[in-house]
This record gives C-alpha cells, structure tokens and sequence, in this order.
C-alpha cells in the first residue's frame, strides 16, 4: 500500500511538472489539449481559443458565433467578457430574448435572432456588418454546420471553431443530409465527421490542429498562419478525440439514429 501511493505521488508529480513544461518551455511542442481550460465553455474550449488567438498575436479581436442558446455557456463568452467585439445569431426566441437582454448595454456585442441556413448565413453575415476578413468564427448548430461553413467561403476568419460528429471516426467521410428546415433531436444524426471537416477545411484553405479531449468541437486555423501559430497541422485521424460527453454534462447522452447522409 505504501509503494502504491508513492508511485502515484510520484505520477502526480510528473504530469504536474510535463504540463508545467509543455504550457512554458516546451509551449509549441505541445497540442493544442496542453491549454484546455474552461470558464465560460462548456468543455476546454476557453483555454485552446485563448491560446491560439495569444499565438497569433490577437488582442481585443473580433468574433461571430451561432447556435449560442443564451449566451451563458458558448465559445465566446470569455472572448466577450475580455474586450472583444462580435457577433451572436440565435435562433430560439426565447434564448435570443435572453441574449439581448445579456448584452442590452454593451456597444462592442451584437445580437441577431435569424435562423440559420446556408442559403442566408452570407447576408445575415452581411447585414450584421461582418468584414470579410476577422479573427473567430464558431458553428455549433447540430445539424448543417458543414453546409454552412460550406457557404461562408467568401469569409476568412483567422480560427473556426466547429462541433463534428464523434459518432463517426476517422477515416470515415460522414455529412449529414442537406435539410434547410433541420432542428437536432438530440439523437447522434447531426453534423458531420471529423475527416469530412478536415477535407472541407483544406478546400477553403484551412489546417486542422486538434480536437479537444470530450470530442465536441475541432479547431482549424487558416493555413497561411498555421507556421504562426505554432501547432501542427493535423490529419483527421491524428486530431480525433472519441465521444467523451457522456454523463459529464447533466447526464447528456445522444439517442442513436441514422438519417440521410452523403460520403464526402
């Protein structure tokens, strides 16, 4: 008994030291999960963004978020607490209700209430005053967030935040149907798979560096910062993080469903 509990002080001390290591000294050899942290996340989101954001010598930035409920608990709301302008789109009433009275006081924060396709994200972009170059994007709508990155190509955010499908591991090329009028059911038939993000990211001309460790949310940044930004620029099968969400968050659990869906 007494050797077991030096070995596992004696572990305890080693990861504290690795990980004091990797976030100073070793910094950009570490991945991108050295930095989770979470605050106004709902996993370690907080931590990568402002590690990634710090790299590329972000400061009070500029950010679109969708698909943020209240605004409570999103990608976001630490950038917003900490001086940043952007953007929120919601499409609940009552949760764009709360939004707005959230942020009813500040001039850096607006907040749209649009339900998002990819037929109009581009003019919503537009009419919310959307430059066509910024520094966060982050989709996280259950549904058609591959289509609607898809349709956003004319923008150039500096880092896009996107939830995939963990249901669906690399190297499988998995995309939910098209379906303007969708609305998750929490079932596991929503978004897409890590590899058909990862394939999509190259075409508009960004890398993936890494998922964090529940296997919510990938990070891609634009290629030609990636040598600033100091991670590795990652395959699908390299960046994955399995489901890891269950019974962490209230108890959340997926239902299993299948749907239409396209290999690409």
């Amino acid at each position: 008994m007494i050797l077991s509990g030096l070995w596992r002080d004696l572990a305890e001390r080693y990861e504290r030291v690795r990980n004091f290591m990797m976030r100073t000294a070793l910094r950009r050899f570490a991945s991108i999960n050295e930095f989770e942290a979470r605050t106004s996340s709902q996993n370690g989101e907080d931590g990568i963004l402002a590690e990634i954001a710090r790299r590329l010598g972000i400061g009070a930035g500029f950010f679109v978020e969708f698909g943020v409920q209240d605004g409570s608990v999103c990608n976001t709301a630490l950038l917003a607490a900490g001086g940043w302008r952007g953007v929120y789109i919601e499409a609940d009433a009552a949760c764009s209700q709360r939004l707005r009275e959230r942020y009813a006081s500040s001039t850096r924060i607006k907040t749209v209430q649009d339900f998002v396709t990819a037929e109009n994200i581009a003019e919503i972009f537009d009419r919310a005053g959307v430059a066509s170059e910024f520094d966060v994007l982050s989709i996280d709508i259950d549904g058609n967030d591959y289509w609607v990155w898809r349709a956003l190509s004319a923008f150039r955010p500096r880092i896009v935040v996107i939830e995939y499908n963990a249901e669906h591991a690399p190297p499988e090329r998995w995309v939910m149907k098209y379906d303007p009028a969708h609305r998750w059911d929490k079932t596991t038939y929503y978004g897409a798979s890590l590899a058909s993000f990862a394939a999509l990211a190259r075409t508009l001309g960004y890398a993936l560096v890494g998922t964090e460790k529940t296997g919510v949310n990938a990070f891609f940044v634009r290629a030609d910062l990636v040598r600033s930004a100091g991670f590795r620029a990652l395959s699908a099968s390299q960046g994955y993080h399995p489901v890891g969400y269950y019974g962490i968050h209230h108890g959340l659990g997926h239902v299993k469903r299948d749907g239409p869906f396209e290999s690409i």
